[in-house]
C-alpha cells in the first residue's frame, strides 16, 4: 500500500485558516449585532443610505424652520411695488411699505388711494392700522367714496384707525347728501367711532324733511334719541304736515241785488 505524500509545510501556511469563535466552540447560537435600523435582509449599501438620510433630516429640518421664521407664512418677499412707483409714490414711503410686508393685493388697493389723491404718508398709515387689526388692507373703495364725498384725510385716517372704513363709509356719504354742515357731520361720526348712540343718516334726513333744523336734530342726537323714537316723531310730523290747510272753508260770494 502506498501512503499519501505528506503535504509540504508551506501548504498549511497558504491554506485559509478556519474561523472559530467562542460561541461556536461553546455550542451557542448568537446572532450578529447589527446597527440600528439594519435588519438581516438589508441590502449592501442600505446602511449608508440610512445614515445619509439621517444626516439630511437633521440638517434640512432646522434649515426649513429657519426659513419659515425669516420669511413667515404670510411673507411676501416677491411683491411688485412698481404700481406705486408709477402712481408717483416716493421711494422712502415704498420702503416703509416693504417693512410692513405689504402684499400684491394691498399694492393694488393703495394704487386706488393714490389715484383718488390720498397722500403717501396716509397710505402707509392706513396699511399699518389694518395690520395692527390683524388683517390686510382691503377697504380702498370705502376710502375713495369718502374722498369723493368731500371728507378730508384726517377724518378718513380716524375712521381707518378704528377699523371702520367699510362699516361707516356708506352712512358717512349719506350724511353729506342730507346736507348737514361739516361740524355736525364730524360730531355724528365721532359719536359712532366712540360707540355712542346716534341716529342713522336715513332718520336724520327724514327729520330734516319734516322741517326740523340742524340745531334741533343735533339736540335730539346729543340727548341719545334712538332711530325708533326718531321714526315715531317723523311720522307724527309728516301726518301733521300732510293734513295742514286741508280743512273745508266755505266761500261766501256777493248776494245778488
Amino acid at each position: 500500500m502506498t501512503l499519501p505524500a505528506r503535504a509540504a509545510p508551506s501548504a498549511f501556511l497558504r491554506a485559509p485558516a478556519p474561523f472559530f469563535c467562542i460561541a461556536c466552540l461553546s455550542g451557542l447560537s448568537v446572532s450578529p449585532v447589527l446597527s440600528q435600523g439594519v435588519s438581516h435582509s438589508t441590502l449592501p449599501g442600505v446602511s449608508a443610505c440610512l445614515r445619509y438620510n439621517g444626516i439630511m433630516r437633521y440638517t434640512l429640518i432646522p434649515l426649513a424652520v429657519l426659513l419659515l421664521r425669516t420669511f413667515g407664512c404670510d411673507s411676501h418677499p416677491l411683491t411688485d411695488y412698481r404700481p406705486l412707483d408709477q402712481a408717483g409714490m416716493w421711494s422712502s414711503n415704498v420702503e416703509q411699505l416693504k417693512a410692513l410686508n405689504t402684499s400684491d393685493t394691498e399694492i393694488s388697493q393703495l394704487a386706488k388711494l393714490k389715484q383718488a389723491g390720498i397722500s403717501d404718508d396716509a397710505c402707509v398709515t392706513i396699511v399699518s392700522d389694518a395690520h395692527e387689526h390683524h388683517h390686510p388692507f382691503a377697504s380702498a373703495d370705502s376710502a375713495v367714496n369718502l374722498v369723493r364725498a368731500g371728507y378730508a384725510e384726517p377724518m378718513i385716517l380716524e375712521i381707518a384707525k378704528a377699523d371702520q372704513l367699510d362699516s361707516l363709509s356708506g352712512d358717512a356719504v349719506m350724511l353729506r347728501l342730507v346736507g348737514l354742515s361739516d361740524p355736525a357731520v364730524e360730531v355724528i361720526l365721532r359719536r359712532r367711532l366712540r360707540g355712542q348712540r346716534t341716529l342713522s343718516s336715513a332718520e336724520i334726513g327724514r327729520l330734516k324733511n319734516t322741517g326740523l333744523t340742524e340745531k334741533q336734530i343735533m339736540e335730539r342726537i346729543n340727548r341719545g334719541m334712538t332711530d325708533a323714537e326718531a321714526d315715531q316723531e317723523a311720522l307724527v310730523r309728516e301726518v301733521t304736515r300732510n293734513h295742514a290747510n286741508t280743512g273745508f272753508t266755505r266761500v261766501h260770494g256777493r248776494r245778488p241785488h
